[in-house]
């Protein structure tokens, strides 16, 4: 029966995978709990400290007025306006930064640094997502299944199946480690070079980008400044902001590219199946065969023949 099947299905794995899940939340909220609850008592002191000498050394300053010099700086660093620069600084929204946040958008990488803030905006980036979320994913298993056709010379040897096999998990295992090294390694170390950052916040950033985390808190071309005659990330005292360029802004806008091609860099070596479903039901019905019977459509013609999996 088929409701028979759907409960047993329901009791013999999606239960004990929700009880999984809700246990792997509480464990990470409670850990992450643990690590970063102090760190914000007293990031929340030093911040207090900070306003009450700033209130005793200026002291033609009432807290009214300091709170509302505060709101105004949050109001525009939540709208991506360094409170640091001035009127000269390069907008947020010019070319190069509006192509890198498209990408954040069809990527669903999502920073939170900068996003519309223009009802036409907000607007136009719905359907903009829409449409270009699909595109992203069509297009980089597209890609990933190019890619593989290129890589098909492994599987002219089906007649020796143990040395086809051994050499494709030795290509997958080189495919893997070199776009490991590409994806995950090189860019950190030039995220330290060019952005200050030390290797595991370069590392982390990485990882939170490419998972599509996209946190915000670590953003490329935000956190220093550099000279036109000095060292990068050194300001020479008494130096006008407006003869100051963003050094990181300048550089890192080549690596543009590096989340895009990254984001999905599994997709190049495993490619989504393809949408043939009768074909997929055939060949993966061996693997969870109780879910399969509840599965509507018909197969294909006994005739077709497929190669093992």
């Amino acid at each position: 029966m088929p409701n028979a099947g759907l409960c047993s299905c329901w009791g013999g794995r999606v239960l004990p995978l929700l009880l999984v899940y809700v246990c792997y939340l509480l464990l990470g909220a409670t850990i992450f709990q643990l690590l970063e609850r102090q760190a914000e008592a007293q990031s929340r002191y030093h911040f207090q400290l900070e306003k009450l000498r700033f209130l005793e050394n200026y002291t033609c300053l009432d807290q009214w007025a300091l709170e509302q010099f505060v709101q105004v700086i949050m109001e525009a660093w939540v709208k991506g306006v360094n409170p640091k620069g001035n009127s000269t600084n390069p907008s947020n929204w010019d070319f190069g930064s509006s192509f890198f946040f498209a990408g954040t958008v069809v990527t669903t990488i999502g920073y939170g640094n900068l996003a519309p803030s223009t009802e036409a905006g907000q607007v136009f980036c719905v359907f903009y997502a829409l449409l270009g979320i699909p595109l992203n994913v069509i297009f980089l298993n597209h890609l990933g299944t190019g890619l593989r056709a290129h890589l098909a010379t492994i599987e002219r040897w089906e007649d020796r199946p143990r040395r086809s096999k051994v050499l494709q998990v030795l290509g997958l295992a080189l495919f893997l480690t070199l776009g490991t090294l590409v994806i995950l390694i090189f860019p950190p170390m030039v995220f330290s070079h060019v952005e200050g950052w030390s290797f595991s916040e370069g590392f982390y950033f990485a990882f939170i980008t490419l998972s599509t985390i996209g946190f915000g808190d670590y953003v490329v071309g935000e956190n220093k400044t550099v000279t036109l005659s000095q060292e990068p990330f050194q300001t020479p005292p008494g130096k006008p902001e407006s003869q100051q360029i963003p050094g990181s802004f300048q550089k890192v806008r080549s690596m543009d590219v590096w989340p895009l091609s990254g984001i999905h860099y599994p997709d190049l070596a495993f490619p989504l199946p393809d949408c043939n479903i009768p074909d997929q039901k055939e060949r993966f019905r061996p693997l969870h065969p109780e879910a399969w019977k509840l599965w509507p459509l018909p197969l294909p013609p006994s005739n077709s023949k497929r190669a093992p999996v």
